[in-house]
């Protein structure tokens, strides 16, 4: 299973594999019919999760029934537990909307819709599509923003970011999630390198830029955001991160200040 899936994920364009995702994971996941672990997103239970990873396979890592993964169990128990957004339903901007969250997200809204909008640079799922560098959006035109696994991926992730804060209203928040190496001090980018191989092998994706460090948090809020981390994992017992898969990923909450006379 994890050779079929490392294939999959290497071989096989993202946005063909979002279009057949919903139903062939979930075909897969037959084969682990059982109770030890538990999706806090859709409620499945199934004797372990499916692996998932481009290079190295992580066991215990996507949901075969909602195709959440390690992170966003995390996030969700973040927006269910610590904040109002599930109750609240303010304007949300989603950026590249993960199957999973949208599919929780779009029933959320339902009444709504149009307090929930999707984005993406080729998406076929999401409402709107653009450049996340550059977002054809009105300032402050957003109460929150989630946005996860796309600033490894752009240019000048600096500009992106500020563009996310730009668009956000004052005092409004936000997710901004990215893989994050906590061994490491500073972020590594080089962009001489451009042969897709050794950029998996250096990088982790063929289609990374750079691997995050500890500066993390300072690059968001050099982009003009209040910052907090936070271990969220560290909040569940043992149990419950085994029984969850929670991953050891932090979360990263940013704000945009409000303004002052």
């Amino acid at each position: 299973m994890k050779r079929l899936i490392k294939y999959i994920l290497n071989h096989i364009p993202r946005s063909a594999l979002q279009r057949v995702a919903g139903w062939a994971v979930p075909l897969m996941g037959l084969l682990y019919v059982g109770r030890g672990k538990e999706c806090p997103m859709c409620g499945c239970r199934r004797r372990k999760f499916l692996p998932y990873g481009y290079v190295e396979q992580r066991d215990n890592a996507l949901c075969p029934n909602c195709l959440s993964l390690e992170r966003h169990r995390l996030l969700w128990l973040y927006l269910e537990r610590e904040t109002d957004l599930l109750t609240a339903r303010p304007r949300l901007l989603h950026a590249a909307p993960e199957v999973a969250l949208m599919r929780k997200l779009k029933e959320l809204y339902k009444d709504s819709p149009q307090q929930y909008v999707t984005a993406d640079l080729e998406s076929p799922l999401a409402d709107m599509h653009f450049d996340i560098q550059q977002i054809p959006l009105a300032d402050g035109e957003f109460d929150v923003v989630i946005c996860n696994h796309i600033m490894e991926h752009v240019e000048d992730d600096l500009r992106a970011m500020r563009e996310l804060c730009r668009i956000l209203s004052p005092g409004g928040w936000g997710i901004i999630l990215s893989p994050v190496d906590l061994a490491r001090e500073t972020t590594f980018e080089d962009d001489s390198i451009t042969d897709p191989d050794e950029r998996t092998r250096i990088f982790g994706q063929y289609d990374h830029r750079r691997i995050y460090g500890h500066d993390y948090a300072g690059r968001l809020a050099a982009a003009g955001f209040d910052v907090e981390e936070w271990d969220y994992r560290a909040e569940f017992s043992k149990a419950e991160q085994e029984l969850y898969a929670l991953p050891e990923d932090h979360i990263y909450i940013v704000r945009k200040p409000a303004k002052t006379e």
